[in-house]
Order: C-alpha cells, then sequence, then structure tokens
C-alpha cells in the first residue's frame, strides 16, 4: 500500500477502500462516534470545581474521628444550596446522603449547620438523609428506587461508609469490584456523583482495602488532621484534572440547646481556615534528615518508594539502618507534607 506523508481526504479514502458509507444496522447494539464528531462539550465537568466531577465515582478516605463525615457533610449541603465552596463554582441540586453508621448525630449536625449559616429552620432543602445501614451489593436496585420514587434526580449521593455497607471483604478483589459495580449503578441510574466515604488502612498513608478502590474511582481525596488539629483535604488522584490541590479547615463546636438532663447538646460544624497557617505550624518541626528526605523529593516531582530511597541513599540516608528511610517517609506523610499516588509519591502543594 502507497505509504502516505500528509493527510489528504480523498487520497485515504481511495487508498482504505472506503467506497460508500455503511449504514448502521437496526440490530447493531453499540454505537461507533466517529473521530470527527469528538469535541469537548462547554458545560461543567465537575459537580464541585477542581474537587468533585460533575458524573463519577470519589472515595474520600482518612483514619478515625479525621473529620472525613464532617467534611463530606459540609461540602453536599453547600450543593444542595447552590453555594460556592471555598471560591469554587457548584452545581447546585438534590443530595441524598446515606448515613450507614451514626445517623443518629447527624439530627445535631443539620442543626449545627442551620445555626452557623443562619439557614431558616424550616427553609426546604433538596437534602435527604438516607439513615439505614444496608448491603449495597443487594440492595442497590432498592436504594435506587427508594431514590426514584422519593427525591427529584440527585446530583450527588453519599456513601458514609464503605465498610458499613459491604457484606464482605474489603480486601477480597471479588467483593470490592462488586461493591464498586453497585455504586457504579447508582451513577449510571441518576447520572450523578457518587462519594464514598472509607477508612484507611493500618498504616495510614492509603485507603483501606483492596487496591482496586483507588483504580476505579475518578477522583481520590484523602482526609487528615495536621499537628495543629485542622481538617486537610487533599487531591490524590482525578482523572483530566489537577492532583495536589488542598482544602484546609477546622471544626468548630456548636452548642444547641439543653437535653432533658440539662447537658448540653453540642455538634460541629466545618469552617475554613487558611492553609499558609497551616503550613506555618507544620514547617518548624522538621527534623534535619526529614528536610533533606522532603527536598529530595520537592526537587523529583514524583518519584516511586525505591527512586526515592536510591537517592535518598546517595545523600546519606538509610545507609545503617535501612529502616530509617521508612521512618522518615512516614513522618513527611503523618506531617502532611507529601502524599502518595498510584503514580509515586509527590509533595503537597501550598
Amino acid at each position: 500500500m502507497e505509504m502516505i506523508s500528509n493527510y489528504e481526504p480523498a487520497l485515504a479514502k481511495n487508498l482504505l477502500r472506503f467506497e460508500k458509507k455503511k449504514k448502521k444496522s437496526p440490530d447493531a447494539p453499540f454505537t461507533l462516534v466517529p473521530f470527527n464528531r469528538l469535541k469537548p462539550g462547554t458545560g461543567t465537568s465537575h459537580l464541585v470545581k477542581g474537587l468533585i466531577p460533575r458524573v463519577g465515582i470519589v472515595a474520600v478516605w482518612g483514619p478515625p474521628k479525621c473529620g472525613k463525615s464532617f467534611w463530606a457533610f459540609d461540602l453536599a449541603m453547600h450543593s444542595a444550596l447552590g453555594w460556592e465552596y471555598r471560591n469554587r463554582r457548584v452545581i447546585a441540586g438534590t443530595v441524598v446522603y446515606c448515613a450507614f453508621e451514626g445517623a443518629e448525630g447527624f439530627k445535631a449536625r443539620a442543626a449545627a449547620f442551620r445555626r452557623h449559616h443562619n439557614v431558616a429552620p424550616d427553609a426546604e432543602v433538596p437534602f435527604f438523609l438516607m439513615p439505614t445501614r444496608l448491603d449495597l451489593v443487594k440492595d442497590h436496585m432498592g436504594l435506587i428506587a427508594s431514590i426514584q420514587g422519593q427525591s427529584e434526580t440527585p446530583v450527588l449521593v453519599v456513601l458514609d461508609t464503605l465498610n458499613r455497607s459491604l457484606r464482605g471483604s474489603e480486601s477480597s478483589d471479588e467483593d470490592m469490584t462488586a461493591y464498586l459495580n453497585a455504586a457504579d449503578a447508582i451513577r449510571e441510574a441518576f447520572e450523578c456523583a457518587v462519594i464514598i466515604v472509607h477508612h484507611c488502612g493500618v498504616d495510614g498513608t492509603r485507603p483501606r482495602g483492596h487496591t482496586s478502590l483507588t483504580g476505579a474511582v475518578d477522583t481520590q481525596l484523602a482526609v487528615k488532621r495536621d499537628v495543629v488539629d485542622n481538617v486537610l483535604v487533599t487531591v490524590e488522584h482525578m482523572k483530566d484534572g489537577p492532583e495536589g490541590d488542598m482544602i484546609a479547615s477546622r471544626l468548630e463546636r456548636v452548642e444547641l440547646g439543653s437535653d432533658d438532663d440539662g447537658d448540653p447538646i453540642t455538634s460541629c460544624v466545618i469552617v475554613p481556615v487558611e492553609i499558609s497557617k497551616t503550613r506555618a505550624a507544620e514547617g518548624p518541626r522538621l527534623t534535619k534528615n526529614q528536610q533533606t528526605m522532603f527536598s529530595i523529593l520537592h526537587d523529583g516531582g514524583c518519584l516511586t518508594k525505591e527512586q526515592w530511597n536510591e537517592r535518598a541513599r546517595d545523600a546519606g540516608l538509610g545507609t545503617s539502618r535501612k529502616a530509617d528511610l521508612h521512618d522518615l517517609r512516614t513522618a513527611l506523610l503523618h506531617k502532611q507534607l507529601v502524599y502518595e499516588t498510584t503514580s509515586g509519591f509527590r509533595v503537597k502543594q501550598p
């Protein structure tokens, strides 16, 4: 066949013998989209700009008591109310929050949000709480039917937490795949974003259980506390979007009244803090070796564990005790200065 150095539609058509356009068979189960129709739309692709995709699966993970559920609730309420979130554009719409654990506490959480943000107690907000624990793999079609029958089509469904809605093992490839398929069915049914709130593993460096979760989600957000107890949410992974962005917050206590025994009823709300202040609190706490380890990664951009270790040994670290490199890396992770992605380790951007 003659080689084509410059693309010429007429010549290519002749050489490849595309003599006539074929009509789509009425029995063809799949549609093929021609290359010249592959053009990006002008509509927004995010529910929350730079954080949550308009349609997709999102993992929000972190250790117990790190504030991940409070943060997910706060973000969900901003979408339900159509409020900007930290100067980011938000798509307003119905939100369904599935509280598979601690559902009773959401009553106080909602009251605290109303009081802090001056939302009238009788204001109709398109936010719906689903307070029943279920087996998502078995019950997801029932959940979809319940949402369809009791609310408008949601723009966001939150599953809090994965552990409380999985009747299997988080470490099992089959069980985790089945769970993700169920979450994906919810996404497909409503063309919405689905947030899965999940715990961390033993070492605190990644989501607990099988790695198929990280591989399947469109966005992965890590939630951790820093040394001054701020709640830090970092974009670890985002398909077709930037990584490394950080949202800094703190939990603020709100008093709601007294119970029948006269004791105060309280809950918390998420309030913004300046990331620069968080950085200032973290920076001086680095040891000399931690600073060297950090600088190696900073200069390298993105390094695998092996690459980072090799460069650290070249700098004189870990030569007498191999575990020193693990300890230094773990310290930087705990101080929220670096994070791990599917491609390697990176420095968090201020």
